[in-house]
């Protein structure tokens, strides 16, 4: 059996039509940053939790208040939504989380999902490309200016969504990226921000801040995988 993860929503939400952002982080930390400058910039708003009793229990505190390391934002003025993380998961919850993401985008009619995933390239300037899980998303990659990827391998949380959403026909584009796998990565966090926001319309990314919002969330990430690696190593010694 797998692991049931739980979306507690906040607030009545409404994003008929709209966007769907896959925020948990893959290799380095540049997805969750990118989705971090963009919910800093856009004014979205709290309006759910993620919970599962096989992710760590741990708080995240900034400034004085505890929070859920994932949680769901929305900015209903632009019809967007996003799973943001400060947890890795692990492998075995990536088919269940890709899943869960599915039916909250079903029961919300989200027209797009945007997922990411970064590929080690050290020294690397090569181009961002994507992939879509239907026609309508890849043409929307070719719209937004970028190379759609003819071959190759999309793993974990990304993967599944393209696996899935092809199958039921829900648009998802997962955006590939190259870095460094150390951080905080402010040249590919600052690419993939500008990347989603050409696919999401009226989406924006504050530069100048971003990499000041880059460190900020390094550390709070690293601290929340490092915790979650002690719990861990307690809970199964």
């Amino acid at each position: 059996m797998y692991p049931r993860i739980r979306i507690k929503e906040l607030k009545k939400i409404d994003l008929e039509g709209g966007y769907l952002i896959d925020g948990f982080p893959s290799v380095g930390f540049s997805s969750a940053i990118a989705t971090e400058s963009m919910i800093h910039t856009s004014q979205f708003e709290l309006a759910g939790v993620i919970d599962s009793d096989a992710f760590p229990p741990i708080s995240v505190v900034k400034n004085g208040k505890p929070n859920y390391p994932t949680r769901v934002f929305v900015n209903e003025n632009l019809k967007v939504g996003v799973f943001l993380s400060y947890l890795t998961l692990e492998q075995s919850l990536h088919r269940v989380a890709a899943k869960t993401m599915l039916k909250w985008a079903s029961k919300h009619k989200i027209k797009l999902i945007v997922s990411s995933v970064a590929i080690k390239a050290p020294g690397s300037n090569e181009e961002m490309i994507g992939i879509g899980s239907t026609e309508s998303a890849r043409d929307k990659v070719r719209d937004a200016g970028l190379k759609v990827l003819e071959h190759g391998t999309v793993p974990g949380i990304p993967g599944m969504l393209l696996n899935e959403g092809s199958i039921s026909g829900q648009d998802v584009v997962v955006l590939i990226f190259h870095t460094d796998g150390e951080g905080p990565d402010f040249k590919s966090s600052a690419q993939l921000c500008l990347a989603m926001s050409q696919l999401i319309p009226g989406a924006s990314c504050d530069i100048p801040s971003l990499q000041q919002e880059a460190e900020k969330a390094e550390e709070v990430i690293k601290e929340a995988q490092e915790e979650s690696k002690h719990l861990k190593d307690s809970m199964y010694m």
